[in-house]
C-alpha cells in the first residue's frame, strides 16, 4: 500500500507506532531516486543527515513532517541560488519561517527549482532544467514556484514553501492538482527570503489538502520584528465556518479563457457547485482588478525586481536567463515620476475595488484561464506568461489573501483550479470555504497520487461567529494578576486551569509593566507550563487582542492533552538574554519563587 504523506495520515501513523519519521524520510529518498533529482530539486539535504534530523525531530505540531523550500528561501548551510549559479551564496542562518517549521518538528528534505529570481508563472526559466506538469510531461508545471509544487503533487514531501508576488503560489497549484495558500502579505515572515518585489512578496504554502496547508500556516504565521514588512496588526489566524450563506463574487462580464473551452466549462461548473453548497453568487465588476493586474509588470514594480539583483545585473548580466534578464533590465527605464503616477492610480483602483467588496465576502476566479505546453511557452515566453497572470497579478498589489484549490480536469487529463480571494486577514475564512469546495469535486485524488482526498479529514473549523473562543493566558492575565480585569471586563468566563504540551519554554521578560512572562515554542522545551483557559465571545476577543502589546501575540497554543486553543505566545527575539523560568512550572510559581517539584 502506498504511503500517503498527507499530514493527518503521518501524524496518525506516528501516534500508533506504525512508522517513524526516519523510516518516512528513507522512503522519500527512495522515491526521489526513482523519479530523479533534476529538474525538480536544486539541492537535497544529505539523506543520512535528514534521517538523523527526523530521528531527533522536535515533538511539536509538525513532528516528523517532511517538507521542501523554494530555492530563494535561506536554509543554513545549503546554497541559495535563486536558480542562478552566479548569484549563489551559503547563508549561516535559515529564514525565520524555516526556523519556525523545524522548531515545530518538520524535517527539511531539500530546496526546489524555480523560475530564476522568481520571475515568471510558467516554470521554464531555469538553468537547472524545466519541471513539468505531474500529469503530462509535455505541459508546464507553472511557476515561479515550479519545483515546490511538483514535489508535493508527486508525493515526495507533505508540504512545501513557495513565494508569491504575481501568482507563483497559486498557478503551479492549479496545474498540479494541489492546494496553494497565498497568505495576506506580512503575516508569514520574509526575513531570509531573496525578494522578487520586496514590497509585494509573500511566502506561500503548497499542500495536498487545505487542512494540511492550515496546519503549516498555524506554525508559519508569526510576527517577526526582523522583517521590515511584517504586520503586527494581524488578528489571530482562525479557520471560520465556510460556504453556507457566504456571498461569493463572480465577474459580471465574460472572462477570457484564451480559447480553452474545457477551462471555461470547468469554471462554470465550479460556480454551480458553490451555489449548491449554500453560497449566494453575486456579480461584480472585475474592471478595477483587471487594470491592477496589468500594472504589476507595466508599472514601477519591475524596477523593484531590478533593485533586488542590481549588483549581478551590472556585473554579469549574461549570467541571468535571457527572458528574465530582459524583464528585469526593463526596470532601468522606469522613472520616479511614473512610479508615483502608478501609486496614485493604484490607490484610485483600490478605492473603486472597495465598492465591489461591499457586494461580496469572497471572490471566485479561475486560477489561470488556460495552460500551455513547454514548447508553446518557450516559443512565446512573454505573452503566454502574461496570460497566466490575468487572474492572479492584482492580489498582492491590492493587499488581498488568496487560496487556490483543485476544481476538476480537462478532457485530456490536465488539472484545472480556482482561487478564492478575500480582503487582508480573511485567510481563515478562505480556508474553510476552500476546503468545502475542494471536497465537493467528485472522486478527486490528492495531487498526482492515487490517494483519494476523501481519506483525509476536513479542515477543523473554530466556533462559529457569534459564539465563543477559548483563550489560554499564562502571566499577567491569570486570576488575581494585574491584567485579569481585561478578561473579566469583557465578561470572559474562567473554564479551567491546564498545562501546555511539550515543546514550550517560559521566560521572564525585562522592562515590561506590569511584569510579564514570555511563552515560546521551540520544540525542545519540557512544557507543562501552567495556563488558565478563559472563554469569551468574538467581539470581546477582538477587543482583547487589540490590547496585546508586542512582543506578545495571540496564536495557536497546544495543551498537554492535545487540544488547541488560542493563547499568549512571545516572539523569540524578545527572550534572547531573558531569564528562563520554565523549571518553576508557571508564572505564579516563579513570582513566589517556589520551584515546582
Amino acid at each position: 500500500m502506498t504511503l500517503s504523506l498527507d499530514i493527518s495520515n503521518l501524524a496518525a501513523l506516528y501516534a500508533d507506532g506504525e512508522t517513524t519519521p526516519e523510516r518516512v524520510v528513507r522512503e522519500i529518498y527512495a522515491r526521489i531516486r526513482r523519479k530523479g533529482i533534476a529538474p525538480d530539486w536544486i539541492t537535497l539535504v544529505d539523506e543520512d543527515m535528514a534521517a538523523d534530523r527526523a530521528r531527533h525531530a522536535a515533538r511539536g505540531p509538525l513532528y516528523g513532517i517532511p517538507f521542501a523550500v523554494k530555492d530563494n528561501i535561506d536554509v543554513a548551510g545549503l546554497p541559495t541560488t535563486c536558480a542562478c549559479p552566479a548569484f549563489a551564496y551559503v547563508p549561516d542562518r535559515s529564514a525565520t519561517v524555516v526556523e519556525l517549521l523545524e522548531a515545530a518538528g518538520a524535517v527539511l528534505i531539500g530546496k526546489t527549482n524555480l523560475d530564476q529570481f522568481a520571475t515568471g508563472l510558467n516554470g521554464t526559466r531555469s538553468p537547472y532544467g524545466i519541471p513539468a506538469s505531474t500529469f503530462n510531461s509535455a505541459y508546464i508545471s507553472g511557476g515561479s514556484s515550479s519545483g515546490s509544487a511538483v514535489v508535493v503533487a508527486a508525493g515526495l514531501v507533505s508540504f512545501s514553501l513557495g513565494t508569491d508576488t504575481a501568482g507563483s503560489g497559486r498557478v503551479p497549484a492549479a496545474f498540479n492538482n494541489i492546494v496553494g495558500l497565498k497568505p495576506t502579505k506580512g503575516i508569514i515572515s520574509a526575513r531570509g527570503v531573496v525578494p522578487a518585489c520586496k514590497s509585494q512578496d509573500a511566502v506561500s504554502i503548497f499542500a495536498l489538502t487545505v487542512g494540511d496547508a492550515v496546519k503549516v500556516a498555524e506554525t508559519a504565521i508569526a510576527y517577526d520584528a526582523e522583517d521590515s514588512y511584517a504586520r503586527n496588526d494581524a488578528p489571530p489566524f482562525i479557520v471560520e465556518d465556510g460556504l453556507q450563506g457566504l456571498k461569493v463574487g463572480v465577474p459580471n462580464a465574460p472572462l477570457s479563457f484564451f480559447g480553452d473551452a474545457d477551462y471555461q466549462r470547468l469554471f462554470h461548473e465550479t460556480i454551480a457547485r458553490v451555489s449548491k453548497l449554500g453560497a449566494t453568487i453575486v456579480p461584480f465588476d472585475f474592471g478595477p482588478f483587471r487594470e491592477t493586474a496589468a500594472m504589476l509588470y507595466d508599472g514601477p514594480w519591475v524596477a523593484e525586481r531590478l533593485a533586488s539583483v542590481s549588483d549581478l545585473a551590472a556585473r554579469d548580466p549574461d549570467a541571468i536567463e535571457p527572458t528574465v534578464r530582459n524583464i528585469i533590465l526593463d526596470g532601468k527605464d522606469k522613472s520616479a515620476v511614473n512610479a508615483f503616477r502608478s501609486f496614485y492610480r493604484l490607490a484610485e483602483l483600490a478605492r473603486s475595488a472597495e465598492r465591489e467588496w461591499a457586494r461580496m465576502d469572497v471572490m471566485l476566479l479561475p486560477t489561470a484561464g488556460t495552460t500551455y505546453t513547454i514548447a508553446e511557452m518557450l516559443a512565446d515566453p512573454i505573452r503566454l506568461n502574461s496570460n497566466l497572470g490575468a487572474y492572479t497579478n492584482f492580489v498582492n498589489l491590492m493587499d488581498l489573501a488568496a487560496l487556490a484549490v483543485p476544481a476538476g480536469f480537462r478532457a485530456d487529463g490536465i488539472p484545472f483550479g480556482v482561487t478564492l480571494i478575500g480582503r487582508a486577514f480573511s485567510d481563515g475564512k478562505l480556508a474553510a470555504t476552500g476546503d468545502a469546495l475542494h471536497r465537493a469535486s467528485e472522486d478527486i485524488q490528492m495531487g498526482a497520487t492515487s490517494i483519494p482526498l476523501a481519506t483525509t479529514p476536513s479542515v477543523p473549523v473554530a466556533t462559529p461567529h457569534g459564539k465563543t473562543i477559548r483563550v489560554a493566558v499564562v502571566g499577567a492575565h491569570l486570576s488575581g494578576q494585574p491584567l485579569n480585569s481585561q478578561l473579566t471586563d469583557r465578561n470572559a468566563i474562567f473554564r479551567e486551569t491546564s498545562r501546555t504540551a511539550e515543546g514550550y519554554r517560559l521566560y521572564a521578560l525585562s522592562g515590561t509593566t506590569p511584569p510579564k512572562p514570555g511563552l515560546v515554542f521551540d520544540g525542545t522545551g519540557p512544557g507543562a507550563i501552567e495556563v488558565e483557559v478563559w472563554e469569551m465571545n468574538h467581539a470581546a476577543f477582538g477587543s482583547f487582542v487589540a490590547l496585546v502589546p508586542s512582543p506578545l501575540a495571540i496564536g495557536t497554543l497546544t495543551l498537554h492533552d492535545g487540544r488547541k486553543v488560542m493563547g499568549f505566545l512571545c516572539e523569540p527575539y524578545a527572550v534572547r538574554g531573558a531569564e528562563e523560568i520554565t523549571e518553576f512550572g508557571g508564572w505564579r510559581a516563579w513570582l513566589s519563587r517556589t520551584v515546582v517539584a
